[in-house]
C-alpha cells in the first residue's frame, strides 16, 4: 500500500544509545521483526487460514522448540533479549484456534512506551518513501510500530498490538492501515507483558476493517472473540457482563456485518469534539478532517460539535497514571530474581558503590537496570515513583484518577448510548456547558452515536526530525498521543481509517479516528467500515 507518492517498506535503523547516530540505509532487511518463524515451520495456507504478526511484548511458544532461532518475547528491552516464555498468551491461542499462522515478533518502543517505535533494543522501525527519486525516512509510530509495517508490507494479514494510549491507532494512521482498540476488558490480556494495567488493551490491526469485525463478531462457524471470557485475566468481563452489555447494543448477533452490504449512514449522529481542534493540528489534518465530515454529511449523517471539557487535561492525567502503574510493574526486573544479569561494570558503578558500599546485590541491582532499561523506560520509571510518593501523590496521582472520572463522564455525557457498566445513567447540570454548544431541546444537547476525529495532529514526521526532536525535548512526542488518550482513559472502543491528506510533501496518509461508547464495538466497527469506503475512495 502507498503511504505517500513513494513505495512504503520497512527500513533498518541502528542507533547508538547516547548519539542516536544511525547506519547506512539497510534496504535487504526489514526492521519490524524481531524474530521470525522460519520459513520451513510455515505451512501452507489453506482457504479461512491467515498469516499473523504478534507484538513481542505478548508472550507466544515457538511452532518447534528446537529451531535454531526460536521466537522470544523481549518487549524490545535489553532486560528480556533472550527470553523465551514458557507459555502462550490467550489471545494468540484463540487466534491460532480461527486459522492463524504466526509469522513473527514485530518490533516496538521498549515495553511499549514511546511514539515513534525508536525507544527498542533491536534498531528503529520506520518506512522510507521514494520522493523525487530520494529515499525519505519517516516514523511508523509506537509503539506497535513493527506490527503496522507487517500489515502495510503485506507479510502479515493480520497483526496483533497493544494499545495503553494509542499504540495501535497512532501507527496505524501513519502507515495508512487500519487500527482498532477494543473496549477494556473484552480481549484477555492473559500473556501480556504490562505496562499500566488499568490501560493496556490488545487491538488488531489489518489493512481493511472487515477481517478485524470477522475476528471480533464471529464469521461462519467461528465464535467472535467478544464473548470469550478469560478466567485467567482479571480484567476480562465475566460471561454474564458480556451477554448483558451485548443485549444493550446492535451487531453483535447478525446485522450489517453478516453481509457485504455497508452500514448505512443515514440518519446517524457524528460528534465532533471542539477541543480537538487544537492549536498543533495541522491544517493538511484538518482540511481532511472537514472533507470527511463533509462527505458523511452529503450521505444523510448528522454533524454535530460537542464539548468534552475535560479532555484537554486528559494528556497530563494519563502521563500521571501510566508513568506509576509502569514503575511498579517494572520494579521485578533486578537481574536476580528476573531478567537478564548484567555482569559487565557500567559508568555509573563508581558512583553506585560510594553509596552501596558492602552491599553487593544492591550495586548488581542498580547496574542491571542502568544496563537493561532504556532511556524512555528510565524517564517513566523515575516519573512513575515520583508521583507515588507520599509528597506527591495528593497532587499528581490522585488528582489525575479525578480527571480520570471526569474524562469517563464527558464521554458518556454526548454518547446516546448509556454506558452498561453503570447501575444507572448519570444526570448532568445544563449549566456545566460550555457556551459554544447548542442545545437540541430544553432538555439538553444533541447526544451522538460516534465521535469523529483525527487519530494525531500530524502526518508521519521525519525520522531525523523525531530523534533530533527526542535529544532536545524528549516529551515532546506525547503530544502525538492528544486524541487517542482520551478514549484509553474511558477504556471506550475506538478505531483509525486511512484518510488521504495533501500536504507540502504531496499526498500523504493520516488516520481518521471514530470513539463509540463502551461495548459498542459491533455498531462501531460496522459503521468503521462504511466511513472507510467513503474516506478512502480514492485510495
Amino acid at each position: 500500500m502507498s503511504a505517500r507518492t513513494g513505495r512504503l517498506r520497512g527500513l533498518c535503523l541502528r542507533h547508538v544509545s547516547s548519539t542516536r547516530q544511525t547506519s547506512p540505509i539497510q534496504r535487504r532487511f526489514l526492521n519490524q521483526f524481531i524474530s521470525r518463524v522460519q520459513q520451513g515451520d510455515q505451512p501452507a495456507l489453506e482457504q479461512q487460514h491467515f498469516r499473523l504478526a504478534v507484538k513481542d511484548n505478548i508472550a507466544t511458544v515457538s511452532p518447534n522448540p528446537e529451531e535454531e532461532t526460536p521466537l522470544t518475547t523481549t518487549c524490545g528491552s535489553n532486560f528480556l533479549a533472550n527470553y523465551r516464555s514458557p507459555f502462550e498468551a490467550t489471545i494468540v491461542t484463540q487466534m491460532r484456534s480461527r486459522g492463524a499462522h504466526l509469522v513473527g515478533k514485530t518490533n516496538l518502543d521498549e515495553f511499549g512506551m514511546g511514539s515513534h517505535s525508536v525507544h527498542t533494543a533491536f534498531g528503529a522501525v520506520a518506512q522510507e518513501w521514494e520522493q523525487e527519486q530520494q529515499a525519505v525516512k519517516h516514523s511508523a509510530g509506537g509503539s506497535s510500530g513493527g506490527s503496522a509495517v507487517a500489515v502495510a508490507t503485506d507479510e502479515a494479514d493480520i497483526a496483533l498490538g497493544t494499545d495503553t494510549g494509542g499504540s495501535v491507532r497512532l501507527p496505524a494512521a501513519y502507515t495508512g492501515v487500519v487500527g482498532f482498540k477494543p473496549s477494556y476488558g473484552m480481549l484477555s490480556r492473559y500473556g501480556l507483558v504490562p505496562y499500566a494495567n488499568s490501560l493496556d488493551t490488545v487491538g488488531l490491526l489489518a489493512k481493511e476493517v472487515r477481517p478485524i469485525a470477522e475476528l471480533i463478531l464471529g464469521s461462519g462457524e467461528a465464535k467472535g472473540l467478544w464473548a470469550e471470557h478469560d478466567p485467567l485475566d482479571p480484567t476480562s468481563l465475566s460471561p454474564a457482563a458480556r451477554r448483558r452489555c451485548a443485549s444493550q447494543r446492535d451487531c453483535y448477533h447478525g446485522g450489517p456485518l453478516s453481509s457485504r452490504d455497508p452500514y448505512p449512514l443515514k440518519n446517524l449522529k457524528f460528534g465532533l469534539p471542539l477541543e480537538y481542534n487544537i492549536t498543533e493540528l495541522s491544517p493538511s489534518i484538518r482540511h481532511a478532517w472537514s472533507a470527511a465530515a463533509a462527505k458523511l454529511q452529503s450521505l444523510g449523517a448528522r454533524l454535530v460539535p460537542v464539548s468534552l471539557p475535560s479532555t484537554r487535561h486528559a494528556l497530563s492525567a494519563y502521563y500521571v497514571i501510566a508513568p506509576a502503574e509502569a514503575s511498579s510493574n517494572l520494579a521485578k526486573y533486578d537481574g536476580i530474581r528476573y531478567g537478564t544479569r548484567f555482569t559487565s561494570p557500567t559508568e555509573s558503578d563508581a558512583a553506585t558503590s560510594e553509596g552501596l558500599k558492602g552491599q553487593e546485590e544492591g550495586i548488581l541491582y542498580a547496574r542491571a537496570r542502568a544496563a537493561g532499561f532504556g532511556d524512555e523506560v528510565k524517564r517513566r520509571i523515575l516519573l512513575g515513583a515520583y508521583t507515588l510518593s507520599s509528597a506527591a501523590m495528593d497532587n499528581y496521582f490522585l488528582k489525575a484518577q479525578k480527571v480520570r472520572r471526569l474524562v469517563r463522564r464527558d464521554f458518556n455525557r454526548v454518547f446516546a448510548l448509556p454506558n452498561p457498566l453503570l447501575d444507572k445513567p448519570e444526570s448532568f447540570e445544563l449549566s456545566e456547558l460550555p457556551e459554544t454548544v447548542g442545545l437540541e431541546d430544553k432538555w439538553g444537547p444533541t447526544e451522538v452515536d460516534f465521535l469523529l476525529c483525527p487519530t494525531a495532529p500530524t502526518t508521519a514526521p521525519r525520522l531525523e526530525e523525531v530523534l533530533s526532536e527526542e535529544e532536545k525535548d524528549p516529551v515532546s512526542a506525547y503530544m502525538n498521543d492528544v486524541f487517542t488518550v482520551p478514549a484509553s482513559l474511558a477504556g471506550l472502543p475506538a478505531i483509525s481509517v486511512p484518510m488521504r491528506v495533501e500536504d507540502q510533501e504531496g499526498t500523504g496518509m493520516a488516520g481518521l479516528q471514530l470513539i463509540g461508547q463502551y461495548w459498542d464495538d459491533a455498531r462501531l466497527l460496522a459503521v468503521a467500515e462504511a466511513v472507510a469506503g467513503v474516506v478512502g475512495e480514492e485510495l
